[in-house]
């Protein structure tokens, strides 16, 4: 790190500051949630437990139970059955904290220095605060996600396939873990896993129902998640689509523009990604990979709200910790977390949050900028030229230098 960045640094190196700031604010914020009992959210995830038990339809409201709908897939009830078992302020307060301690533990696995993993933890640490309110998933599949990169190029392949089936199965997000299958150095073991747990996974709710209920129950959570979509393309009246699509349609006031007009470019932006995968070796190469699948799954996808985005700032964060310090890469991280992590606070004043950041899916536009800038940096082969001497290889493996 450089000396550009000395109370940043400094502050990262201290573990009790990253503590207070990591747990203790996302602690402060789930409890104030608890204590006002305003966690429908989890109250939702809490009966998908008892709803599969029962075997009763997954995806259709309980408006005596709770507002709005469930959204995840049958192996959910199994995730989230030790929380369901609590007394519900309790169960509340112990999910929200547990994908705190999911994304911290993550993070400390990246292959970057202990002082590179705390400036991510600090930088995060509001948009982490701001996800622990919501009570929701995002979280743990932020985690999913990064600890998919990490068993995959230690050559953990059982445990990366685990997290990408899990992902898949509960909120969908978790298959860009595919991404990082050329990091494997056993490819085949890597799809003889995925093979193996997508089964297990599958059948596994069928313990505590039936297979029958469990088959028709993925049915109707593909049918539930087309309907979704349906409803959160019209951004302009919601606060979902807060991804590149709803930005785009918002600031140019084409709300009739398709979602696959986005799509399709953006996964051929990343798709081209692969044309320097003779680099796979190098370290900064992956860690933009990683970048870029973090940001995927939320810049575009309809369903991307403001809590979403705990899992693409990290992204920006680990861009931004890996990089040389100059003046401009400062600049551009304090204004991508101002305008993410603080754009729906009160930071920024309410006029902001009412009539910029929410109409125009302001949160979107930094991680949409970095998505543009990874893929720049790889097909230029930017990534070659800038030291690598604070990135971290794992296991030994080959760094390519140029």
């Amino acid at each position: 790190m450089r000396e550009k960045r000395n109370v940043l640094t400094y502050l990262a190196g201290k573990e009790w500051v990253i503590l207070i700031l990591w747990f203790g604010l996302s602690f402060i914020s789930a409890i104030l949630e608890v204590t006002r009992n305003s966690y429908n959210n989890y109250v939702i995830f809490r009966n998908v437990f008892y709803h599969v038990c029962d075997q009763l339809p997954l995806y259709i409201p309980y408006p005596n139970e709770y507002n709005d709908v469930n959204l995840y897939g049958p192996v959910f009830s199994l995730v989230i059955a030790p929380f369901a078992l609590l007394p519900i302020g309790i169960g509340a307060l112990l999910w929200s904290m547990g994908g705190t301690a999911a994304l911290y533990f993550a993070i400390r696995k990246l292959p970057i220095t202990r002082i590179q993993q705390g400036v991510v933890l600090i930088l995060c640490s509001q948009e982490m605060m701001g996800a622990s309110t919501w009570f929701q998933l995002n979280q743990y599949i932020g985690a999913f996600i990064i600890l998919t990169f990490v068993y995959t190029i230690k050559g953990k392949e059982m445990w990366a396939a685990f997290f990408i089936v899990l992902g898949t199965l509960t909120k969908f997000y978790g298959i860009v873990g595919l991404a990082f299958f050329f990091f494997s150095p056993n490819p085949w073991r890597f799809i003889y896993s995925l093979i193996l747990w997508s089964v297990v996974l599958f059948v596994l709710p069928m313990a505590i129902s039936s297979p029958t209920y469990i088959v028709h129950s993925y049915v109707e959570w593909i049918e539930a998640l087309v309907h979704k979509n349906a409803i959160n393309v019209d951004g302009f009246v919601t606060f979902q689509d807060l991804s590149a699509g709803g930005f785009i349609k918002r600031v140019f006031h084409i709300p009739w523009l398709s979602n696959m007009a986005v799509l399709i470019p953006a996964t051929l932006i990343f798709m081209l990604q692969y044309t320097r995968l003779q680099y796979r070796f190098n370290s900064r190469y992956r860690l933009y990979i990683l970048c870029s699948a973090l940001l995927f799954p939320v810049l575009f996808s309809t369903s991307a709200e403001s809590p979403t985005y705990i899992i693409a700032v990290p992204a920006l964060c680990i861009w931004y910790a890996i990089q040389p310090a100059t003046r401009a890469n400062n600049i551009y991280i304090f204004f991508s977390i101002l305008l993410v992590s603080f754009s729906h606070s009160d930071l920024l004043t309410p006029w902001f949050r009412t009539n910029i950041a929410i109409p125009y899916a302001i949160k979107a536009l930094p991680c949409l900028v970095m998505y543009l800038r990874l893929a720049y940096e790889i097909y230029t082969k930017q990534f070659l030229s800038k030291p690598t001497d604070t990135i971290l290889t794992s296991n030994k493996l080959k760094t390519v230098a140029g």
